[in-house]
């Protein structure tokens, strides 16, 4: 089982943040996608103070190198900061469905990139599974609704910034691999991500002077402030560890496609929970998906 535990903590990824994205829905639907994301990066720092607290009797890793610090600082504000803003953008410009789509360009961005400063390289069988999973979920994605409604003229802009975020979030995996040399703790990885991720967030807040307005939305919607913080134990604690673990003991191009499988995991929340409808093309995708990372299980 440890011989694959890259796979499974990229597949138990995707699991956290579908999961995850059931809370962060409900709660952004009350108080807006950017208070969303600047109050769960801050819940989670406080998680993972407590469980650095408990594990490993610091608050932070301060112990830890100046590069890692760097390298894994980068990836926070890159990954977690930058990709988010910019993918809650794309879903407000082109809906969740396209921008959801775009995303799944992080797992071939990841590979190229990896191939270039890391030099990780694949084999067919793998090229062939990464294919067939990223196809899946293409597929799956294709599948949830047609869009938001927006005004065409926006199209273009919501297509960059689902870009922008594939960019972010593959850029993000590779700085994060580059600080977890030496089986550095994927927890501990997490918080200095998370640290700068907060830090970085709340520093912009303050220079727009949106720091007071979004702690005044959050006292006046407790419901969403207790989803958010129920999303950010889910997703940017237990999902964006299973991450930094997955990118530790697989391959970049392996570990990104098996953490975006979210789409397909989706699928029967959206069924049980929201009462959509699933036609045979998700089923495919799905089928489709589940076939890739058999492949790249047996590889």
């Amino acid at each position: 089982m440890t011989k694959y535990i890259g796979e499974i903590a990229g597949i138990a990824t995707s699991v956290c943040f579908a999961a995850n994205a059931v809370f962060i829905t409900r709660a952004g639907q009350k108080v807006g996608s950017v208070i969303s994301n600047r109050t769960r990066v801050v819940f989670a720092l406080i998680y993972l103070i407590i469980l650095n607290i408990i594990f490993f009797q610091q608050p932070l890793p301060f112990t830890a190198t100046s590069d890692r610090w760097t390298w894994l600082a980068l990836s926070g504000v890159i990954g977690l900061a930058l990709g988010d803003a910019f993918l809650f953008q794309s879903y407000l410009l082109v809906g969740p469905r396209l921008g959801m789509l775009l995303l799944s360009l992080s797992t071939v961005i990841g590979m190229f990139e990896a191939w270039i400063f890391l030099g990780e390289s694949l084999g067919l069988i793998q090229i062939i599974g990464i294919a067939l999973t990223l196809g899946g979920i293409i597929w799956v994605a294709m599948e949830q609704g047609n869009g938001n409604g927006q005004a065409p003229h926006h199209a273009a802009l919501g297509v960059l910034f689902g870009i922008l975020s594939a960019v972010c979030q593959a850029t993000g995996l590779v700085f994060s691999k580059q600080g977890l040399y030496g089986n550095f703790s994927p927890i501990q990885g997490n918080s200095i991500r998370m640290f700068a991720a907060a830090l970085s967030l709340w520093l912009i807040a303050a220079l727009q002077k949106e720091a007071g307005t979004t702690i005044q939305t959050l006292k006046a919607n407790p419901s969403a402030l207790k989803q958010l913080a129920i999303a950010a134990f889910i997703g940017p604690v237990l999902g964006v560890s299973s991450s930094l673990l997955a990118i530790q003991h697989t391959q970049i191009g392996i570990a990104s496609v098996l953490t975006s499988l979210a789409p397909v995991f989706m699928l029967p929340v959206s069924h049980y929970i929201f009462k959509e409808r699933l036609g045979w093309q998700a089923i495919v995708g799905t089928l489709l998906a589940m076939a890739g990372v058999t492949i790249l299980f047996l590889s």
